[in-house]
């Protein structure tokens, strides 16, 4: 017998909450090479993905593949140490799942992060950029096929996917740490392969100020469950045409370098809300 989406959430939930997961209120979602910040929460479990009924398992050089249960910036979170992405073959049902998962354990806000090629050519690698809304350049939907109206609308607003008032706390945070924190419109493509230069010079003058791989489906899929959204991309290079090349390394390494700044961002956001 198929098992429906909501039956296999209530199963991968239940499996949770018996590791000794207690009150959730953030979930965070950490990108590549991010993930040591879910190492900096306290009094943490930490739960294998490969042990949760339904999670696929990331593949992904730089991931972790787990979660992290306890205390961040005061506040009790389940960080996920890597995510899944489209690319690697799983479908965006299987990609949007650990959010349907986060909102049935009754987390309310979500803060994302990734790697992100920069696009405004006013960015410098190791920036770190607030998304103030996205573009979804992937030519796919998470939404798309039959809608269960108790997880959400059948037509979602994504007027204010990345919450506004989240917003305004981000930025009266990096003022405090004397941060210079961009802003910007992040546009998600499907990789595994960098964007042409072509495709760059166009997202230029579509609007976006960096791109990626990852961050559009679940962040759909949470504006879909009424969670609350915090997005933050770590510019680790400079996007296709506006530097030589472009490797995963590198993005690697200049996550590695910005990320004190980065984690004491998140925790002082975490502490402010």
């Amino acid at each position: 017998m198929t098992l429906t989406l909501q039956e296999k959430i209530t199963e991968a939930t239940d499996f949770i909450k018996a590791q000794g997961i207690g009150e959730i209120e953030f979930g965070l979602i950490l990108g590549s090479g991010l993930g040591e910040l879910g190492d900096e929460v306290e009094d943490a479990i930490a739960i294998k993905y490969d042990g949760i009924p339904y999670f696929p398992v990331s593949t992904v050089e730089g991931h972790a593949g787990q979660l992290v249960y306890g205390t961040l910036g005061e506040k009790k979170v389940l960080a996920m140490q890597g995510r899944f992405h489209y690319y690697e073959g799983y479908s965006l049902e299987e990609v949007t799942f650990p959010i349907r998962v986060m909102k049935a354990l009754g987390i309310h806000s979500v803060i994302v992060t990734n790697a992100a090629g920069g696009i405004n050519t006013s960015f410098s690698q190791g920036e770190l950029m607030m998304i103030t809304d996205h573009i979804n350049y992937t030519g796919v939907n998470p939404l798309i096929g039959p809608n269960d109206s108790t997880m959400g609308p059948r037509f979602t607003d994504m007027s204010q996917a990345y919450d506004v008032a989240y917003q305004a706390i981000v930025r009266d945070v990096a003022k405090k740490m004397d941060l210079d924190l961009k802003e910007g419109v992040y546009i998600g493509y499907t990789g595994p392969t960098y964007e042409t230069p072509a495709e760059i010079r166009m997202s230029r003058v579509m609007g976006a100020d960096a791109v990626g791989m990852s961050t559009v489906p679940e962040v759909i899929v949470a504006a879909h469950a009424g969670l609350r959204v915090i997005g933050v991309s770590c510019i680790t290079n400079l996007a296709a045409g506006m530097q030589a090349t472009l490797n995963h390394a590198e993005v690697v390494e200049t996550t590695e370098r910005v990320k004190g700044t980065f984690k004491a961002l998140i925790k002082n956001v975490l502490q402010a809300v």
